[in-house]
């Protein structure tokens, strides 16, 4: 019998309870856009979802396809792609959830962050949802240090593109997304602040 460590790695708490809220439905496609070394992926691979996944790195794109060898060798290696998320080769509307973790507060300023954000929109199915965790503002607005536009220096010194709920409130309008969730944000001993954005693509 497995461990929940085996069964599950090292899952976004917040990503695992969309799964235990039944919304990520079994056998479906799931996307990744900025993999990393594919952390979100282990169940998902296990159990036989049609698994997809993106990352620049190569060295994260060659450990989520060895993940892949290991626990879904059924899946094609086309799956998995050596893409920036604002400029992933997979189809419009292929997925019907996409996940975003820690990525999109990597993004340079404003132009690239909607590049970003458009990259995964992109994927998404109508009726699909959205996952995304972020970096923001959010309950440390007197304890990160602006740079310029939205980049921020935060309280450990790493700079990132920081989010607000005027901003995600803002761009969820444009997609014509609606909030599966209401935001959830996480502050870490003052470091940083960390936001879960979950929305449903609506059909129009």
């Amino acid at each position: 019998m497995l461990s929940l460590q085996e069964q599950f790695g090292q899952i976004d708490i917040y990503l695992f309870d969309q799964l235990l809220k039944g919304r990520i439905s079994p056998g479906t496609r799931i996307l990744d856009a900025g993999c990393g070394g594919g952390r979100n992926l282990i169940y998902f691979l296990r159990e036989g979802y049609d698994v997809c996944a993106a990352d620049a790195d190569p060295h994260s794109l060659e450990s989520i396809r060895s993940l892949a060898r290991s626990l879904a060798p059924a899946l094609p290696s086309s799956n998995f792609r050596i893409e920036a998320v604002e400029q992933m080769s997979f189809d419009d509307a292929c997925a019907d959830t996409v996940i975003s973790s820690a990525v999109l507060h990597f993004a340079r300023d404003d132009a690239h962050f909607e590049a970003m954000l458009h990259g995964c929109w992109r994927v998404l199915k109508p009726g699909g949802l959205f996952f995304c965790r972020l970096g923001s503002t959010i309950g440390m607005e007197g304890r990160v240090e602006r740079i310029q536009g939205r980049r921020h220096r935060l309280p450990d010194g790493s700079q990132r593109y920081l989010v607000d709920e005027a901003l995600l409130a803002a761009a969820a309008e444009r997609l014509g997304a609606e909030l599966a969730d209401p935001l959830k944000t996480t502050i870490v001993q003052n470091q940083r602040s960390m936001t879960t954005w979950v929305l449903w693509n609506r059909p129009a």
